[in-house]
């Protein structure tokens, strides 16, 4: 008899255990809350900031969207659980200018990256228990046919614009001719993986008719000389690495006349249009400006597709994820120049590492 009334016993306190125990689980893990509540957004806000404050290389993050969010109470406290995409900004790291006075930086990665937060928060603070954000999520694995071998690469290709560029600049500003050169034709390319991207570039240039005492940069200016047909070829080779945020280095041999004949008939003429300075060259803004709220008003075909179905019409019932903090424009064209903590420019590369490109 007393056996059977300490297991009811012990049955009735198992089940009230567990009924507790799940209504504890369903408060901790709270309710679904708008994506564009004030709230949420100073809950991101606070997550985006400590996480910059823990940067010490690189550019900050900027809030891109907000994915999900939740929200649970305890007391006055609420708790809540955010998950939303970011961009890496124009702002160095370290840096006292906030994030939500930078513009997105518009070279590099394209796709968002993903950040998930824990953020408690009462009438008087805001505190950002946790906070995580995805930097290096967009690797994948795969297999590269050899590792560190010269690959080659199209003549015509978007990743030889800043190698080329930064070849043009260093052959200009050492060469005693009275003129800027500009590239005219490529012939071969390769790229090499070392301890970053080492690109070996066969090409000639033509005089402009920009003269140095007048243009110390190439420009939409600087068009080929009609009248003086001047050709310099020239081999380098640039060793690159944007991801430690270091100046390309430049190893340039050059000598008078175009591509020899022989090699010239095999040599690809660059597109219409294509130039590493097609574009005067653009920068970033300075800490001095006023807030990156300013948009451009040209629209950018090659805009992120994350970007573009975000801007569609949201039928979320709680309007997530939400929309773009700001329009992301990325730039694909022309020789970036940007700031170092040393002050040192470095162009930036149109394409992130590829795991093809180290793994063996």
């Amino acid at each position: 008899m007393r056996t059977g009334l300490c297991l009811s016993v012990l049955g009735l306190l198992g089940l009230l255990s567990v009924v507790f125990g799940q209504e504890a689980v369903d408060v901790q893990s709270g309710v679904h809350i708008f994506c564009d509540d004030p709230s949420v957004e100073k809950a991101v806000s606070s997550a985006l900031q400590k996480f910059n404050e823990r940067l010490n290389t690189g550019y900050k993050l900027a809030l891109f969207q907000i994915i999900t969010a939740s929200k649970s109470e305890n007391g006055s406290n609420n708790n809540y659980a955010l998950q939303f995409t970011s961009r890496r900004s124009d702002c160095l790291a370290g840096s006292p200018k906030p994030w939500t006075d930078c513009n997105y930086l518009p070279y590099g990665r394209q796709d968002p990256l993903s950040c998930n937060a824990t953020v408690h928060m009462t009438e008087d603070e805001t505190d950002t228990d946790h906070v995580h954000c995805a930097l290096d999520d967009y690797i994948h694995p795969e297999r590269a046919s050899c590792l560190g071998c010269p690959m080659p690469i199209d003549e015509n290709s978007e990743d030889l614009k800043v190698p080329l560029s930064v070849s043009i600049v260093k052959y200009n500003s050492i060469s005693n001719s009275t003129h800027l050169f500009n590239l005219n034709s490529v012939e071969s390319a390769t790229r090499q993986v070392v301890a970053g991207f080492r690109f070996k570039l066969r090409f000639d240039m033509r005089r402009t008719t920009c003269a140095k005492a007048e243009h110390s940069d190439l420009s939409d200016l600087c068009v080929h000389d009609g009248e003086e047909m001047e050709f310099i070829n020239c081999n380098s080779t640039v060793d690159v690495a944007p991801w430690r945020f270091e100046a390309p280095q430049v190893s340039i041999i050059c000598e008078e006349g175009a591509l020899p004949p022989q090699t010239q008939a095999f040599s690809r003429r660059l597109p219409p249009g294509w130039t590493p300075f097609r574009e005067a060259m653009p920068t970033f803004p300075s800490p001095t400006l006023a807030s990156g709220k300013e948009e451009s008003s040209e629209e950018d075909a090659t805009a992120s597709p994350t970007a573009g179905a975000a801007e569609a019409e949201n039928d979320n019932p709680f309007h997530c994820p939400s929309k773009p903090w700001k329009k992301f424009h990325p730039v694909q064209t022309g020789l970036p120049v940007a700031p170092t903590m040393a002050g040192t420019p470095v162009p930036p590369t149109n394409r992130p590492l590829l795991d093809e490109d180290l793994l063996a």
